[in-house]
């Protein structure tokens, strides 16, 4: 088994140098953004399709819509209805192009196959629904709620196979990609670690979680060059890693590399921005902000999805 080479810090600063170098050239000639009629309301939550060719996103109006992307362009497949309250969040199957599943403050979740239109599956929670996450191997569905209870439902049989009550603000949620670690962030603004074997959820040694915290908090001050003033409300990482792009009521998203915390551009926006999604394959983000439709009623959101990363001159 041949072993990874190790590269100096001096190889590494000189290929960071080359990947900023790089980006600064694509979104030179690829930094137009372009918005797409979405909802009747402000758009929650966006996220891709596992291959890309699908852009889906929910809303305060109750519902989730779903975009073909073609060439350059979203393309508006269909709306998805049911749910008796606004989608708070929403994602797709891990490997699975065809399915994606929504979270409701009506204390549902849904399952729906793009294939059909229809819903699949509709599970009973016990709360109001805020976030979800699919796992990697694509067994288990994961659901917070308001009430700080995360429920545990099995894919196949869309029954909950465990609920876990925690003692603290849960805001996010999430595997990691070997699907035998649970994360979750609280209201004080640390990470708490679980172990995750067979739906059982156990604490991590603490000197694990001091080691991950510690790191975590080695990374962030590597994007002390970031201006956004208000706190973070919604980030991802690139398809490669190598991308940061976080926004929050800042009128601008902003894009920096990740081994140097160096910003690559800065996004525009006329409003605070609820949500970001990198493109699994391509150096396209799709993000939604608290738009409103001023050209008749300065009140009504204006329910728009956005992508970055158009050819500048289309």
């Amino acid at each position: 088994m041949r072993m990874q080479r190790k590269y100096t810090a001096k190889e590494q600063h000189a290929m960071a140098s080359s990947y900023y170098q790089e980006m600064q050239e694509v979104f030179r000639n690829n930094n137009k953004s372009r918005e797409f009629p979405a909802h009747n309301a402000k758009v929650h939550s966006v996220a891709w399709s596992c291959d890309g060719r699908r852009l889906a996103s929910g809303s305060f109006d109750k519902t989730a819509s779903v975009f073909v992307l073609e060439k350059d362009r979203l393309v508006k497949e269909n709306n998805y209805r049911g749910h008796g309250d606004s989608v708070d969040q929403l994602c797709w199957h891990p490997t699975n192009p065809d399915l994606f599943v929504t979270a409701s403050g009506d204390k549902t979740i849904r399952i729906w196959d793009v294939r059909t239109t229809k819903c699949m599956a509709t599970v009973n929670t016990k709360g109001e629904n805020i976030n979800i996450c699919w796992s990697p191997d694509g067994q288990t569905i994961a659901v917070g709620n308001k009430d700080d209870v995360v429920t545990f439902i099995d894919a196949k049989t869309h029954r909950p196979r465990a609920e876990e009550q925690f003692k603290f603000e849960v805001n996010e949620i999430s595997w990691n990609n070997d699907n035998n670690m649970f994360f979750l962030t609280n209201g004080n603004g640390c990470i708490n670690i679980l172990r995750y074997q067979n739906i059982l959820l156990i604490s991590l040694n603490p000197l694990s979680c001091l080691y991950l915290c510690v790191s975590v908090i080695l990374i962030s001050s590597s994007f002390s060059q970031s201006t956004l003033d208000w706190p973070v409300r919604t980030l991802s990482f690139s398809h490669d890693g190598k991308m940061l792009a976080s926004a929050s009521e800042d009128h601008f998203i902003d894009v920096a590399e990740v081994e140097t915390g160096e910003k690559l551009w800065e996004i525009q926006c006329e409003s605070p921005t609820f949500t970001v999604a990198w493109h699994p394959k391509r150096p396209l983000l799709a993000y939604a902000c608290d738009d409103k439709e001023g050209k008749y009623d300065s009140n009504r959101e204006a329910g728009t999805v956005k992508l970055f990363g158009l050819p500048s001159d289309s």
